[in-house]
């Protein structure tokens, strides 16, 4: 893994991004990557607010994986900063070797940088395999998650 770096993403990184949302059965069904349009939008918005960190890991110029960590200051739990992980994909041909712990390695090292408390993210019920991986990494499943689609 030498050679893997991880850096800020930036706008010409954004189709690849847009690949690994969609290389799955629920990104599949979610994500476009054929309109990059709002994709580009949405990485104006990010690129543009220091509580959004859109990462890419690159390995030598291939994207191979990212995520993106949000960090939020609070008034609960004493006004503690926490961060949310979200996003988090790993290349087909990538995943089983260390990257992903990579990655949230260091969403956890920025978020510990950033002062934050606590670190948090949520996974779809039927990513079984994450939550094994996400456990395996010291996250517990503590709480119950509720979304409203709009």
């Amino acid at each position: 893994m030498d050679d893997l770096q991880i850096r800020p993403a930036r706008k010409d990184d954004v189709a690849a991004i847009v690949g690994l949302l969609a290389d799955d059965l629920l990104g599949a069904q979610r994500e476009s990557p054929d309109d990059l349009t709002p994709y580009l939008a949405a990485w104006e918005r990010l690129s543009g607010d220091p509580h959004q960190h859109l990462v890419v890991a690159v390995r030598g110029d291939r994207v191979v994986g990212t995520l993106q960590l949000t960090v939020i200051p609070g008034l609960s739990r004493r006004g503690a900063t926490r961060s949310i992980i979200e996003g988090v994909r790993i290349h087909a041909d990538e995943r089983g070797g260390g990257l992903g712990t990579r990655l949230i390695e260091w969403a956890v090292d920025e978020s510990r940088r950033q002062n934050c408390r606590l670190v948090q993210l949520t996974s779809d019920n039927t990513r079984t395999d994450a939550h094994r991986f996400y456990e395996r990494l010291g996250f517990t499943a503590s709480h119950v998650g509720f979304k409203l689609q709009l």
